[in-house]
């Protein structure tokens, strides 16, 4: 991996769920079941239907919470709340990945479309909590989620980065097609990815990739 093309990034910026932890760790298996029954505790709907509501409004809003709040006005604090209250017994320390973070030149952060309590959790339990400068979530951006633009610009503001002097790093394919337009250098981490115009890279090994950049 050519290094002159990340020579200009100043700033690094990360998702958290599925990318700073393998997606074999299944985290999101834990939060979908918790998204199910709390739409269908507040919805009074069934499984059935809670599961296609959360799936619908994650297709067509971005996140889950996006359409609930966006259709039935929910307080999104206890949501977030609820649904990442899961267990991370299982996640392993990430000594490898922390150095590699470490070493990258410049200014490391973490976005990402869960809350900052629930990031700042498992970047403990990776044991790389310490390799970012700032973390924000979603109550950050107003909770307009990733993929809007208005997500993205919201937490430029807030931090005051780049774009044209960034990277950003996220395993939802989609969530690339904003950053790519702002001018930001992207980077799809997951198994496997679709040929997209706005993806400049893509890797299934995080910390081998970080490595070859420094």
């Amino acid at each position: 991996m050519p290094k002159h093309h990340f020579s200009h990034v100043e700033t690094w910026i990360f998702d958290l769920d599925n990318t700073l932890y393998p997606p074999a760790a299944r985290l999101f298996d834990q939060i979908e079941v918790k998204m199910t029954d709390w739409v269908a505790r507040v919805l009074s709907v069934d499984q059935a239907e809670a599961d296609r509501v959360r799936k619908d409004y994650w297709h067509r809003y971005g996140t889950t919470l996006a359409g609930l709040m966006r259709e039935h006005d929910v307080d999104p604090a206890p949501y977030l709340n609820e649904v990442h209250d899961i267990s991370l017994d299982h996640l392993a320390p990430a000594p490898d990945l922390a150095e590699a973070i470490t070493a990258l030149p410049g200014r490391c952060i973490v976005y990402t479309n869960g809350c900052e309590p629930y990031a700042r959790r498992v970047l403990s339990a990776r044991g790389i909590e310490q390799c970012f400068e700032a973390v924000y979530g979603v109550e950050h951006a107003g909770f307009v989620p990733k993929p809007e633009r208005a997500a993205f610009e919201a937490i430029a503001g807030i931090d005051g980065f780049d774009h044209n002097a960034s990277a950003m790093f996220e395993d939802d394919i989609r969530n690339l097609e904003a950053p790519f337009a702002l001018g930001m250098r992207t980077v799809h981490v997951a198994p496997q990815t679709d040929a997209r115009p706005f993806v400049h890279h893509h890797t299934d090994d995080l910390t081998g990739f970080l490595q070859t950049l420094t």
